[in-house]
């Protein structure tokens, strides 16, 4: 674990979290919503923008009409496809990611001027592959075993082990993740035992900011 940016925080802490495919990223994000915080999920945003037109007419043209289901994105059809190779996942976030980045910055600036706010959290799938690290302040690796991170895939996505792996494949390795990290939450137990890891961490940053 690495010790915090010596650079000053901005007004509110930018959180971002880093782990494996189900893991529970998201879950953690809840949790710091839960406790005051402001929760931007990348996810949420990227599917606003696949269904506008201009998008969808860029992400048809390069990914053919099979990923369209009654005049609109396919998400699942899509995700398929763009996992096929690494030529496709490059062609999709040089459509997708400079949009969301965009969108998210306005969100933090607006979050920014918020007074009740605690802090602001980014869940976004692949942080650190799409360069985004450098809008955090504060890094939080989600940990959890090779054998809950595939229970989960298989109950949330009906992922089998192969599908997991071919998605896990272009991502940086889960050890790189962890040691970019200023904490790690172990997500293998209870909520409970998750959200008691939270909020020591949003208690941490809190006192930080006041010194």
């Amino acid at each position: 674990m690495v010790e915090l940016a010596s650079r000053r925080m901005r007004n509110k802490p930018v959180i971002g979290i880093l782990g494996g495919i189900s893991s529970g990223k998201s879950t953690v994000a809840a949790e710091f919503g839960k406790l005051g915080c402001a929760v931007i999920n990348a996810d949420e945003i990227a599917g606003e923008f696949l269904q506008r037109e201009d998008v969808k007419e860029r992400l048809v043209q390069s990914f053919g009409q099979e990923i369209c289901r009654e005049g609109l994105i396919d998400r699942s059809r899509l995700a398929d496809i763009v996992f096929e190779g690494r030529h496709n996942v490059a062609r999709i976030n040089e459509i997708i990611h400079p949009l969301v980045f965009d969108r998210t910055k306005e969100l933090i600036g607006d979050y920014n001027r918020r007074g009740e706010i605690n802090a602001i959290v980014l869940d976004v799938p692949l942080l650190v592959e799409a360069g985004w690290t450098d809008l955090c302040d504060v890094l939080v690796f989600v940990e959890a075993t090779p054998e809950m991170r595939a229970a989960r895939a298989r109950k949330r996505a009906g992922w089998d082990e192969a599908q997991l792996k071919k998605r896990e494949k272009f991502q940086i390795s889960l050890d790189r993740k962890a040691e970019m990290a200023h904490y790690i939450v172990r997500n293998n137990s209870d909520l409970s035992a998750l959200a008691d890891q939270v909020a020591r961490i949003l208690s941490t940053l809190s006192q930080q900011k006041h010194r």
